[in-house]
């Protein structure tokens, strides 16, 4: 979706017909946060490609405030055909959060957590992965919207590094950042459609045992360019630089 439309609110399910009403934690946002009134625009989506601008007709206040809206275009946004998956490495602190914003921001189809050796942090089984991996999810929500994407990417269930060489052997490309590797991303001659894999290590980087494993799947270690760069930024560069590279951004 071009920059210049309206804010984003998310739904379930896009319902058909000329009005309908927009409630729950969006509704919530958009009245009491954005403070929007009657005759203003926002876009409703439901992060699968399916898109309605739409204006409000009237706001209902209350503790659970509500959105009739009047939809003035529906729009279907098809997913690139060379989706970018990216795996990234748990990072300690807000890192790995930030990673995720820049990541969907910059329009990765796809985030896969991994549990890298030398990843500082660890998402346990139970309650405690399960609420990390939460917010990596809503970070994800969030940084679509704010993107004004119509797509938000999954983020799928954390994976080991045998779960992670099997995605890439079976991805049509796979790519490990790698500050050391002689390729540079540049000198790849990338496939026009399937799913590329881009994996990012933790802030020790990846470990020999790693590489052989992503390797041997099929996964080729590729540098960015002559600075090293933060796990939490990594995704983002690659992710610009593979938009340049192929029709992702036509």
């Amino acid at each position: 979706m071009p920059s210049t439309t309206p804010p984003v609110f998310l739904v379930e399910e896009m319902p058909a017909g000329p009005r309908f009403v927009l409630s729950g934690e969006e509704a919530r946002h958009a009245a009491t946060v954005r403070r929007m009134r009657a005759g203003e625009r926002l876009v409703a989506s439901d992060g699968r490609g399916s898109a309605a601008e739409c204006v409000i007709a009237e706001v209902r206040p209350g503790r659970e405030p509500v959105l009739d809206l009047e939809v003035s275009r529906r729009w279907t946004e098809a997913a690139p055909a060379l989706r970018v998956v990216v795996a990234q490495a748990l990072a300690k602190g807000d890192r790995g959060e930030l990673a995720v914003e820049l990541a969907t921001e910059a329009g990765a189809d796809e985030i896969l957590p991994w549990r890298a050796e030398r990843s500082v942090v660890r998402w346990e089984e139970g309650p405690r992965g399960a609420k990390a991996l939460a917010r990596w999810q809503n970070t994800a929500r969030a940084a679509a919207k704010q993107a004004r994407r119509a797509w938000v990417p999954p983020v799928r269930e954390p994976v080991s590094t045998a779960e992670l060489a099997a995605v890439a052997a079976r991805a049509v490309c796979a790519v490990v950042l790698e500050g050391s590797a002689s390729r540079r991303l540049t000198e790849l001659s990338l496939p026009a459609a399937g799913d590329l894999l881009l994996v990012v290590g933790p802030e020790g980087g990846i470990t020999d045992g790693e590489v052989d494993a992503l390797t041997s799947a099929g996964a080729v270690g590729v540098r960015l360019g002559p600075t090293v760069l933060r796990t939490s930024t990594a995704a983002a560069v690659a992710l610009g630089a593979l938009g340049a590279m192929t029709s992702r951004w036509d």
